[in-house]
Protein backbone atom coordinates (compact mmCIF):
# COMPACT_ATOMS: atom_id res chain seq x y z
CA UNK A 1 0.00 0.00 0.00
CA UNK A 2 1.36 3.49 -0.73
CA UNK A 3 1.66 5.75 1.80
CA UNK A 4 0.09 8.55 0.20
CA UNK A 5 -3.05 6.05 0.26
CA UNK A 6 -2.11 4.91 4.16
CA UNK A 7 -2.20 8.72 5.16
CA UNK A 8 -5.27 9.63 3.28
CA UNK A 9 -7.30 6.87 5.16
CA UNK A 10 -5.36 6.99 8.35
CA UNK A 11 -6.90 10.23 9.46
CA UNK A 12 -4.59 11.07 12.75
CA UNK A 13 -2.93 14.44 12.60
CA UNK A 14 -3.82 15.06 9.15
CA UNK A 15 -7.05 14.96 9.97
CA UNK A 16 -7.85 18.57 10.93
CA UNK A 17 -6.65 19.13 7.04
CA UNK A 18 -9.08 16.41 5.94
CA UNK A 19 -12.19 17.20 8.56
CA UNK A 20 -12.10 20.68 9.23
CA UNK A 21 -9.99 22.25 6.40
CA UNK A 22 -12.64 24.04 5.23
CA UNK A 23 -11.86 27.76 3.79
CA UNK A 24 -14.48 30.37 5.40
CA UNK A 25 -15.25 34.05 4.21
CA UNK A 26 -15.38 36.19 7.35
CA UNK A 27 -16.90 34.96 10.06
CA UNK A 28 -18.62 31.21 9.71
CA UNK A 29 -22.56 30.94 10.07
CA UNK A 30 -23.76 29.55 12.90
CA UNK A 31 -26.89 27.64 13.62
CA UNK A 32 -30.48 28.79 14.98
CA UNK A 33 -30.15 28.27 18.91
CA UNK A 34 -31.29 24.23 18.91
CA UNK A 35 -34.43 24.02 20.18
CA UNK A 36 -35.23 20.77 22.71
CA UNK A 37 -35.46 17.89 20.10
CA UNK A 38 -39.46 17.79 18.76
CA UNK A 39 -41.16 14.39 18.64
CA UNK A 40 -44.35 13.15 17.49
CA UNK A 41 -44.72 14.78 14.24
CA UNK A 42 -47.52 12.35 13.40
CA UNK A 43 -49.06 9.94 15.55
CA UNK A 44 -49.13 7.38 12.95
CA UNK A 45 -46.40 4.02 13.90
CA UNK A 46 -43.74 4.07 11.35
CA UNK A 47 -43.36 1.03 9.06
CA UNK A 48 -41.71 1.71 5.98
CA UNK A 49 -38.53 3.54 5.95
CA UNK A 50 -36.29 3.95 2.53
CA UNK A 51 -32.59 4.10 2.91
CA UNK A 52 -30.62 6.31 0.74
CA UNK A 53 -27.62 3.72 0.63
CA UNK A 54 -27.35 1.42 2.54
CA UNK A 55 -24.74 -1.36 1.47
CA UNK A 56 -21.76 -0.66 2.39
CA UNK A 57 -20.67 0.41 6.61
CA UNK A 58 -23.15 2.75 8.21
CA UNK A 59 -25.92 1.45 5.95
CA UNK A 60 -25.96 -2.30 6.61
CA UNK A 61 -25.91 -1.01 10.61
CA UNK A 62 -29.08 1.03 9.74
CA UNK A 63 -30.74 -1.82 7.68
CA UNK A 64 -30.00 -4.42 10.43
CA UNK A 65 -31.52 -2.23 13.26
CA UNK A 66 -34.95 -1.45 11.46
CA UNK A 67 -35.29 -4.77 10.31
CA UNK A 68 -34.78 -5.51 14.24
CA UNK A 69 -37.70 -2.78 14.94
CA UNK A 70 -39.78 -4.86 12.52
CA UNK A 71 -39.88 -2.29 9.65
CA UNK A 72 -40.59 -2.49 6.09
CA UNK A 73 -37.08 -1.20 4.69
CA UNK A 74 -36.28 -0.33 0.85
CA UNK A 75 -32.74 0.22 -0.65
CA UNK A 76 -31.83 2.39 -3.37
CA UNK A 77 -28.60 2.99 -4.22
CA UNK A 78 -26.39 2.23 -7.50
CA UNK A 79 -26.33 -1.37 -7.03
CA UNK A 80 -22.79 -1.63 -7.07
CA UNK A 81 -21.37 -2.08 -3.77
CA UNK A 82 -22.41 -5.60 -2.06
CA UNK A 83 -25.71 -5.66 -4.54
CA UNK A 84 -26.84 -9.32 -2.86
CA UNK A 85 -26.41 -8.22 0.84
CA UNK A 86 -29.95 -7.86 1.71
CA UNK A 87 -31.82 -10.17 -0.85
CA UNK A 88 -34.90 -9.95 0.54
CA UNK A 89 -35.54 -6.64 0.82
CA UNK A 90 -36.76 -4.38 -2.15
CA UNK A 91 -33.76 -2.64 -3.61
CA UNK A 92 -34.36 -0.01 -6.11
CA UNK A 93 -31.08 0.81 -8.11
CA UNK A 94 -30.33 4.29 -9.99
CA UNK A 95 -28.38 7.06 -9.28
CA UNK A 96 -28.23 10.43 -6.36
CA UNK A 97 -27.46 12.55 -9.27
CA UNK A 98 -30.46 13.08 -11.24
CA UNK A 99 -28.40 13.77 -14.39
CA UNK A 100 -27.05 10.64 -14.40
CA UNK A 101 -28.23 7.97 -16.05
CA UNK A 102 -31.99 6.78 -15.18
CA UNK A 103 -31.48 9.60 -11.68
CA UNK A 104 -34.23 9.21 -8.96
CA UNK A 105 -36.86 7.52 -11.82
CA UNK A 106 -37.11 4.67 -9.33
CA UNK A 107 -38.32 6.79 -6.56
CA UNK A 108 -41.26 8.21 -7.97
CA UNK A 109 -44.74 8.02 -7.35
CA UNK A 110 -43.83 5.77 -4.30
CA UNK A 111 -44.52 6.61 -0.35
CA UNK A 112 -42.45 5.69 3.13
CA UNK A 113 -42.84 6.96 6.55
CA UNK A 114 -39.39 8.01 6.45
CA UNK A 115 -36.05 8.24 4.63
CA UNK A 116 -32.58 8.14 6.11
CA UNK A 117 -29.88 9.35 3.45
CA UNK A 118 -26.35 8.11 4.42
CA UNK A 119 -24.69 8.84 1.19
CA UNK A 120 -25.36 12.31 0.52
CA UNK A 121 -21.90 14.78 0.11
CA UNK A 122 -23.03 17.41 -2.58
CA UNK A 123 -26.20 19.74 -2.03
CA UNK A 124 -27.83 19.67 -5.40
CA UNK A 125 -27.80 16.19 -5.30
CA UNK A 126 -29.13 15.90 -1.63
CA UNK A 127 -32.17 19.04 -3.22
CA UNK A 128 -32.92 16.61 -5.56
CA UNK A 129 -33.56 13.49 -3.52
CA UNK A 130 -35.67 15.32 -0.54
CA UNK A 131 -37.59 17.58 -3.02
CA UNK A 132 -38.49 14.37 -4.77
CA UNK A 133 -39.53 12.73 -1.70
CA UNK A 134 -40.90 15.54 0.64
CA UNK A 135 -44.40 14.99 -0.91
CA UNK A 136 -44.57 11.23 -0.03
CA UNK A 137 -42.26 11.25 3.08
CA UNK A 138 -42.84 12.61 6.47
CA UNK A 139 -39.26 12.54 7.80
CA UNK A 140 -35.84 13.28 6.86
CA UNK A 141 -33.41 11.68 8.66
CA UNK A 142 -29.67 13.42 6.89
CA UNK A 143 -26.59 11.65 8.14
CA UNK A 144 -23.90 14.94 8.09
CA UNK A 145 -20.36 14.68 10.04
CA UNK A 146 -19.06 16.99 13.28
CA UNK A 147 -16.40 18.34 10.43
CA UNK A 148 -19.32 20.68 9.49
CA UNK A 149 -18.48 22.76 12.64
CA UNK A 150 -15.66 25.57 11.23
CA UNK A 151 -13.33 25.63 14.34
CA UNK A 152 -12.66 22.48 16.78
CA UNK A 153 -11.12 24.50 19.49
CA UNK A 154 -13.66 24.94 22.34
CA UNK A 155 -14.35 21.71 24.28
CA UNK A 156 -17.75 21.14 24.87
CA UNK A 157 -19.18 22.74 21.97
CA UNK A 158 -22.89 22.15 21.11
CA UNK A 159 -24.58 21.83 18.05
CA UNK A 160 -24.90 25.89 18.00
CA UNK A 161 -21.35 26.15 17.17
CA UNK A 162 -20.36 28.31 14.44
CA UNK A 163 -20.33 26.20 10.76
CA UNK A 164 -18.06 25.98 7.95
CA UNK A 165 -18.62 28.07 4.67
CA UNK A 166 -17.37 27.32 1.31
CA UNK A 167 -15.32 30.19 -0.33
CA UNK A 168 -17.18 28.82 -3.24
CA UNK A 169 -20.82 27.26 -2.55
CA UNK A 170 -21.30 25.58 -6.12
CA UNK A 171 -17.97 23.74 -5.78
CA UNK A 172 -19.15 19.87 -6.05
CA UNK A 173 -15.80 18.09 -5.39
CA UNK A 174 -14.12 17.74 -1.92
CA UNK A 175 -10.72 19.18 -2.83
CA UNK A 176 -7.36 17.39 -2.71
CA UNK A 177 -7.42 17.65 0.81
CA UNK A 178 -11.15 16.66 1.62
CA UNK A 179 -10.99 20.61 2.71
CA UNK A 180 -14.31 21.25 0.88
CA UNK A 181 -16.23 18.04 2.92
CA UNK A 182 -17.27 19.85 6.41
CA UNK A 183 -18.81 23.00 4.15
CA UNK A 184 -20.68 20.61 2.03
CA UNK A 185 -22.09 18.65 4.25
CA UNK A 186 -23.17 21.86 6.02
CA UNK A 187 -25.43 23.16 2.66
CA UNK A 188 -26.72 19.70 2.78
CA UNK A 189 -28.06 20.00 5.83
CA UNK A 190 -29.71 23.28 5.18
CA UNK A 191 -31.18 21.67 1.84
CA UNK A 192 -32.90 19.27 4.20
CA UNK A 193 -33.56 21.85 6.52
CA UNK A 194 -35.38 24.13 3.59
CA UNK A 195 -37.08 21.39 2.15
CA UNK A 196 -38.58 19.55 5.24
CA UNK A 197 -39.06 22.60 7.81
CA UNK A 198 -39.10 21.88 11.19
CA UNK A 199 -40.55 18.85 12.88
CA UNK A 200 -39.87 16.64 9.49
CA UNK A 201 -35.79 17.20 9.06
CA UNK A 202 -33.25 15.92 11.44
CA UNK A 203 -29.64 16.13 10.68
CA UNK A 204 -26.88 14.19 12.67
CA UNK A 205 -23.08 14.84 13.22
CA UNK A 206 -21.23 11.64 14.06
CA UNK A 207 -17.35 11.97 14.71
CA UNK A 208 -15.40 8.96 14.11
CA UNK A 209 -18.00 5.95 13.05
CA UNK A 210 -15.73 2.66 14.33
CA UNK A 211 -16.71 -1.07 15.02
CA UNK A 212 -16.89 -4.48 12.55
CA UNK A 213 -16.89 -3.14 8.44
CA UNK A 214 -14.87 -0.29 8.89
CA UNK A 215 -13.09 -0.19 5.73
CA UNK A 216 -10.99 2.90 6.88
CA UNK A 217 -9.52 0.76 10.06
CA UNK A 218 -8.77 3.77 11.31
CA UNK A 219 -10.20 2.06 14.95
CA UNK A 220 -9.14 -1.03 13.96
CA UNK A 221 -5.96 -0.74 13.81
CA UNK A 222 -5.39 0.30 17.08
CA UNK A 223 -6.55 -3.47 18.32
CA UNK A 224 -4.90 -5.07 15.91
CA UNK A 225 -2.11 -3.42 16.80
CA UNK A 226 -1.81 -4.21 20.20
CA UNK A 227 -2.73 -7.65 19.48
CA UNK A 228 0.71 -7.97 17.47
CA UNK A 229 2.12 -7.41 21.36
CA UNK A 230 5.23 -5.75 21.48
CA UNK A 231 6.74 -2.16 22.14
CA UNK A 232 3.52 -0.12 20.66
CA UNK A 233 3.53 3.65 19.58
CA UNK A 234 1.34 5.68 21.29
CA UNK A 235 0.26 9.06 20.19
CA UNK A 236 0.26 12.00 22.96
CA UNK A 237 -0.59 11.05 26.68
CA UNK A 238 -2.61 8.43 28.02
CA UNK A 239 -5.30 11.00 29.55
CA UNK A 240 -5.68 12.30 25.79
CA UNK A 241 -9.78 12.54 24.99
CA UNK A 242 -11.20 10.34 22.32
CA UNK A 243 -14.88 10.47 20.87
CA UNK A 244 -15.95 7.37 18.98
CA UNK A 245 -19.39 5.66 17.85
CA UNK A 246 -20.13 2.03 17.32
CA UNK A 247 -21.85 2.11 14.11
CA UNK A 248 -24.09 -0.68 15.43
CA UNK A 249 -25.30 2.04 18.48
CA UNK A 250 -25.21 5.21 15.79
CA UNK A 251 -27.61 2.51 13.74
CA UNK A 252 -30.28 1.77 16.07
CA UNK A 253 -30.20 4.96 16.93
CA UNK A 254 -30.84 6.84 13.76
CA UNK A 255 -33.76 4.03 13.72
CA UNK A 256 -35.06 5.08 16.96
CA UNK A 257 -35.41 8.74 15.89
CA UNK A 258 -36.92 7.41 13.27
CA UNK A 259 -39.83 5.49 14.94
CA UNK A 260 -40.10 8.43 18.02
CA UNK A 261 -40.74 10.64 14.86
CA UNK A 262 -37.29 12.93 16.62
CA UNK A 263 -36.70 15.57 14.47
CA UNK A 264 -33.88 18.25 15.02
CA UNK A 265 -29.78 18.45 15.06
CA UNK A 266 -27.67 16.21 16.88
CA UNK A 267 -23.77 15.18 17.45
CA UNK A 268 -23.71 11.90 16.84
CA UNK A 269 -20.18 11.58 19.29
CA UNK A 270 -19.82 8.94 22.47
CA UNK A 271 -19.38 7.57 24.65
CA UNK A 272 -21.56 9.20 27.08
CA UNK A 273 -17.92 10.52 28.92
CA UNK A 274 -15.10 10.95 26.49
CA UNK A 275 -12.38 7.98 26.46
CA UNK A 276 -9.07 8.59 26.29
CA UNK A 277 -6.38 7.15 24.30
CA UNK A 278 -5.24 5.41 26.80
CA UNK A 279 -7.89 3.36 27.69
CA UNK A 280 -8.45 2.79 24.44
CA UNK A 281 -5.00 0.94 24.44
CA UNK A 282 -5.22 -0.69 27.24
CA UNK A 283 -9.19 -2.10 27.43
CA UNK A 284 -7.30 -3.59 23.42
CA UNK A 285 -4.43 -5.38 25.71
CA UNK A 286 -7.37 -6.69 28.16
CA UNK A 287 -9.50 -7.72 25.44
CA UNK A 288 -6.58 -9.41 23.60
CA UNK A 289 -4.43 -10.51 26.75
CA UNK A 290 -1.59 -9.52 24.37
CA UNK A 291 1.86 -8.51 26.03
CA UNK A 292 1.87 -5.16 24.39
CA UNK A 293 3.75 -2.12 26.11
CA UNK A 294 3.28 1.35 25.05
CA UNK A 295 5.58 3.71 24.03
CA UNK A 296 4.28 7.23 24.13
CA UNK A 297 5.23 10.21 22.03
CA UNK A 298 4.24 13.38 23.07
CA UNK A 299 2.02 15.62 20.51
CA UNK A 300 5.52 18.29 20.68
CA UNK A 301 7.47 15.39 19.23
CA UNK A 302 4.90 14.52 16.76
CA UNK A 303 4.26 17.99 15.41
CA UNK A 304 7.74 18.35 15.47
CA UNK A 305 7.80 15.32 12.60
CA UNK A 306 5.13 16.83 10.67
CA UNK A 307 6.52 20.11 10.24
CA UNK A 308 10.07 18.25 8.74
CA UNK A 309 8.33 17.97 5.41
CA UNK A 310 7.58 14.48 4.68
CA UNK A 311 4.22 14.39 6.78
CA UNK A 312 3.06 13.44 9.95
CA UNK A 313 3.17 9.97 11.23
CA UNK A 314 -0.54 8.14 10.10
CA UNK A 315 -1.25 7.45 13.88
CA UNK A 316 -5.36 7.37 13.27
CA UNK A 317 -8.23 8.56 15.85
CA UNK A 318 -6.07 10.46 17.58
CA UNK A 319 -5.72 14.07 17.76
CA UNK A 320 -3.85 16.92 19.30
CA UNK A 321 -5.86 18.02 22.25
CA UNK A 322 -4.85 21.52 22.50
CA UNK A 323 -4.87 24.53 20.25
CA UNK A 324 -7.07 24.44 17.38
CA UNK A 325 -7.91 20.50 18.07
CA UNK A 326 -8.54 21.02 21.63
CA UNK A 327 -12.09 20.41 21.39
CA UNK A 328 -12.26 18.15 18.15
CA UNK A 329 -12.92 14.83 20.64
CA UNK A 330 -14.61 17.31 23.39
CA UNK A 331 -17.96 17.75 21.34
CA UNK A 332 -20.75 18.18 23.24
CA UNK A 333 -23.47 14.97 23.27
CA UNK A 334 -26.18 15.96 25.68
CA UNK A 335 -29.12 16.47 23.05
CA UNK A 336 -28.15 13.22 21.51
CA UNK A 337 -28.47 11.33 25.36
CA UNK A 338 -31.74 13.32 25.89
CA UNK A 339 -32.94 12.00 22.52
CA UNK A 340 -31.95 8.42 23.38
CA UNK A 341 -28.73 7.78 22.43
CA UNK A 342 -26.84 4.59 23.92
CA UNK A 343 -23.21 3.04 23.90
CA UNK A 344 -22.17 -0.46 24.38
CA UNK A 345 -19.44 -1.07 26.05
CA UNK A 346 -15.91 -0.44 24.52
CA UNK A 347 -14.40 -3.75 24.80
CA UNK A 348 -17.64 -5.13 23.26
CA UNK A 349 -16.51 -2.73 20.47
CA UNK A 350 -12.95 -3.89 20.69
CA UNK A 351 -13.48 -7.42 20.79
CA UNK A 352 -16.30 -7.41 17.70
CA UNK A 353 -13.76 -5.08 15.42
CA UNK A 354 -11.03 -7.25 15.88
CA UNK A 355 -12.44 -10.78 15.41
CA UNK A 356 -14.06 -9.06 12.21
CA UNK A 357 -10.87 -8.36 10.95
CA UNK A 358 -8.95 -11.34 12.19
CA UNK A 359 -11.43 -13.03 9.84
CA UNK A 360 -11.00 -11.15 6.62
CA UNK A 361 -8.33 -12.49 4.28
CA UNK A 362 -5.42 -12.87 5.40
CA UNK A 363 -3.57 -10.62 2.60
CA UNK A 364 -6.68 -7.98 3.77
CA UNK A 365 -6.17 -8.31 7.59
CA UNK A 366 -2.12 -8.40 7.37
CA UNK A 367 -1.86 -4.94 6.34
CA UNK A 368 -4.34 -2.66 7.41
CA UNK A 369 -5.36 0.76 5.40
CA UNK A 370 -4.40 2.97 8.23
CA UNK A 371 -1.60 3.74 11.03
CA UNK A 372 1.92 3.83 10.49
CA UNK A 373 4.01 0.69 8.77
CA UNK A 374 5.86 -1.20 10.70
CA UNK A 375 8.60 -0.05 9.14
CA UNK A 376 7.46 3.57 9.86
CA UNK A 377 6.60 2.71 13.83
CA UNK A 378 10.62 0.88 14.31
CA UNK A 379 11.82 4.11 13.00
CA UNK A 380 10.11 6.80 14.97
CA UNK A 381 10.65 4.44 17.99
CA UNK A 382 13.83 4.08 17.32
CA UNK A 383 14.43 7.89 17.43
CA UNK A 384 12.36 8.14 20.12
CA UNK A 385 14.53 6.21 22.37
CA UNK A 386 17.85 8.47 21.01
CA UNK A 387 15.53 11.64 22.84
CA UNK A 388 17.57 12.76 26.77
CA UNK A 389 16.27 11.56 28.93
CA UNK A 390 13.93 14.72 29.96
CA UNK A 391 12.52 15.02 26.41
CA UNK A 392 11.76 10.66 25.90
CA UNK A 393 8.70 9.39 27.37
CA UNK A 394 8.41 5.94 28.98
CA UNK A 395 7.73 2.81 27.86
CA UNK A 396 4.68 1.89 30.04
CA UNK A 397 3.54 -1.68 30.67
CA UNK A 398 0.10 -2.43 28.85
CA UNK A 399 -1.60 -3.50 31.96
CA UNK A 400 -0.24 -0.70 34.36
CA UNK A 401 -2.79 1.75 34.04
CA UNK A 402 -6.37 1.14 34.82
CA UNK A 403 -9.25 3.66 34.38
CA UNK A 404 -12.19 4.95 35.94
CA UNK A 405 -14.60 3.03 34.27
CA UNK A 406 -14.85 -0.54 35.30
CA UNK A 407 -14.44 -3.07 32.16
CA UNK A 408 -15.33 -6.75 33.04
CA UNK A 409 -12.41 -9.06 31.49
CA UNK A 410 -13.44 -10.92 28.68
CA UNK A 411 -12.19 -14.50 27.19
CA UNK A 412 -10.10 -15.09 24.31
CA UNK A 413 -10.91 -13.71 21.04
CA UNK A 414 -11.18 -17.09 19.58
CA UNK A 415 -14.55 -17.76 21.74
CA UNK A 416 -15.96 -14.28 20.88
CA UNK A 417 -16.04 -14.71 17.21
CA UNK A 418 -19.41 -16.83 17.30
CA UNK A 419 -21.19 -13.81 19.10
CA UNK A 420 -19.91 -10.69 17.53
CA UNK A 421 -23.34 -8.71 15.58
Amino acid sequence: MSSTRRRFLSGGLALPALAWGCRTTGAAPSTPPAPAPETNVSRAPVRSLLVLGGTRFLGPAVVDAALAANLEVTLFNRGKSDPGAYPQLEALVGDRDPEVGEGLRALEGRRWDAVIDTSGYVPRVVRASAGLLAPSVEQYVFISSVSAYAAHDQPGADETAPLAELEDPTVETMGDQFQNYGGLKVLCEQVVADVFGDGRATNVRPGFIVGPNDPTDRFTYWPWRVAQGGEVLAPGAPGDPIQVIDVRDLGQWLVHLVTSRTAGVFNAVGPEQPASMGEILHTSQEVTGSDARFTWASTEFLQAKGEEGQGPPPLPIWVPPSGDSAGFHRKSNARALAAGLTFRPLEQTIADTLAWFEALPPERSADPRSGPSPEQEKALLAELATLPPGDAPGSVPGDAPKHARARARRPGLERLVPGFA
